[in-house]
């Protein structure tokens, strides 16, 4: 399986080893086209995306690379239109929601349990039964966090499925009929003695997505 992650090789090894680990094959690329012969998208972590996208003047957004925006946001049509698997972490998160026609919170007043603090920070969520998580977490689940942002509204056919107990920040999304799971959180590098949760489920989650699609 391959999968192909848009962003800069630089800060992609997380997630690069990530996919390995599973057997799976990561291509990071800046060239959306390259997707033609992968199996599914991964939109990785990063900074924060360009506030115009989404309709706003810059109110706390940081880290902005608007290039790479720019190239996350076609290589996303580019695996809508071939009918990819995506998988969004973090800031993939939030371009699939800005694609979608939604909006970014651009800095959480509860941001200091989120944002990174030199590691990440673990706290615990609620996941909606009956969902995709809900089939591989249970209701419960801590997960790490490094973000300052959060899900505004919601785009078009977006559905919530998990959430921060403390606050309510919306850790993970879904599309109603696409192969299309967004995540706040951090399934490259869950550490053991923080969480017993494991990355390695959303993986197989993707793969039966990539076998569904070619059937």
């Amino acid at each position: 399986m391959k999968i192909a992650i848009l962003g800069r090789k630089n800060l992609t090894g997380n997630y690069e080893r990530f996919l390995r680990d599973f057997s799976a094959i990561p291509i990071t690329t800046l060239t959306p086209r390259e997707l033609s012969d992968c199996d599914a998208l991964l939109l990785p972590g990063g900074g924060d995306i360009t506030p115009a996208f989404f309709g706003e003047r810059n109110c706390g957004s940081r880290n902005i690379d608007t290039e790479l925006d720019i190239l996350q946001f076609q290589a996303l049509d580019y695996a809508l239109r071939r009918k990819l698997p995506i998988l969004g972490i973090c800031k993939g998160m939030q371009v699939i929601n800005v694609a979608f026609g939604g909006t970014i919170t651009q800095d959480l007043q509860s941001a200091g349990i989120h944002q990174y603090n030199g590691q990440d920070q673990y706290h615990p969520t609620n996941i909606l039964e009956g969902s995709c998580l809900h089939e591989l977490y249970g209701t419960h689940a801590v997960v790490n966090s490094a973000h300052h942002q959060g899900i505004g509204r919601l785009g078009k056919k977006l559905k919530a499925i998990q959430w921060c107990q403390t606050d309510g920040c919306i850790e993970a999304i879904v599309h109603d009929s696409l192969p299309i799971l967004g995540l706040q959180w951090h399934p490259e590098r869950l550490l053991s003695e923080c969480t017993p949760l494991s990355g390695r489920p959303i993986l197989s989650l993707l793969s039966s997505w990539v076998c569904a699609s070619r059937s």
